[in-house]
């Protein structure tokens, strides 16, 4: 009952105005934090996560998600694109058998064979510049980075392609590239190249305790963490709260699980197939607790 009664207070209190999901054109927003979805590799499409398209990142804008993670890759010849892996398994994933040679299945790709292979028989793959495009032609996104390579120097040199292209084209555009670092040390490298407004720290990787990633962040102004969820507890979230540090969670793509992760302290989540458009219907039953 004083459920019922706290949400016809909050209906009169907005003069009964409709919800508009975050997202919207109606919306000002100033930070990728503003957002409470981050779509995973620019977001599944037609129930197809992995495949950091051009038709993926439509589809998920549409629906009101504005922050697109997108996987990086070198290709052989030294060209930065949107993949997630050079392997069979991936191969097999986006469909392209038909499209390359058995002895191309399983490595790393050159520009040329990346660019003219079709994902899924249909989408276009994207390398950087294609994104630099996106971000010019829609200037309410922003593009978080996941760089693929292992060894430090082909990671390095990910950046540096990465940031060198943005440069030439308009420096405005790193305002809205945030970065992932996977460990401490790796702040420093990406600083070196860039200094770029907004950081995630990604936790996935590292051994860091929670007062121990809570310390480096705030030290840093380190604008968010993303967390596996197992590491998602309540007293995880409410110090990263405390400390001003937004929480995110990867990859959930089951509304219900982002409504409880979100009651614990949440601000939102990756994911593969749920959008702002979603999640802003059921916005006020979770401020209510529900």
């Amino acid at each position: 009952m004083r459920k019922w009664v706290a949400l016809l207070a909050l209906v009169v209190a907005a003069g009964l105005m409709m919800w508009v999901p975050q997202g919207s054109s109606k919306d000002i927003n100033n930070n990728f934090t503003d957002y409470r979805v981050i779509s995973h590799a620019m977001g599944g499409i037609r129930e197809h996560a992995y495949t950091n398209s051009y038709e993926a990142f439509i589809a998920n804008y549409e629906k009101g998600n504005r922050v697109f993670e997108v996987d990086l890759l070198l290709t052989a010849d030294g060209h930065l694109v949107a993949r997630h892996e050079w392997t069979q398994y991936m191969t097999e994933l986006l469909g392209q058998k038909g499209e390359l040679p058995k002895d191309k299945q399983s490595g790393r790709l050159t520009y040329s064979d990346f660019k003219n292979s079709k994902i899924l028989g249909t989408y276009e793959p994207l390398d950087w510049s294609d994104i630099l495009d996106l971000m010019e032609h829609y200037p309410d996104i922003y593009i978080v980075t996941d760089t693929k390579e292992q060894e430090p120097a082909d990671m390095q040199k990910e950046l540096e392609i990465l940031v060198d292209t943005a440069k030439k084209r308009d420096p405005a555009l790193l305002e809205r590239v945030v970065p992932q670092i996977y460990d401490q040390p790796m702040l420093q490298m990406v600083n070196g190249i860039y200094e770029f407004p907004s950081i995630i720290y990604t936790l996935y990787a590292t051994k860091d305790t929670d007062q121990e990633v809570i310390d480096f962040a705030a030290s840093h102004s380190i604008d968010a963490v993303t967390i596996p969820e197992s590491r998602a507890k309540p007293d995880f979230l409410a110090k990263l709260k405390k400390a001003g540090i937004t929480a995110y969670v990867n990859t959930i793509n089951d509304p219900s699980e982002i409504s409880r992760l979100q009651r614990m302290g949440v601000t939102g989540v990756y994911s593969d197939f749920v959008t702002e458009q979603e999640l802003g219907d059921n916005r006020w039953l979770v401020a209510l607790g529900w």
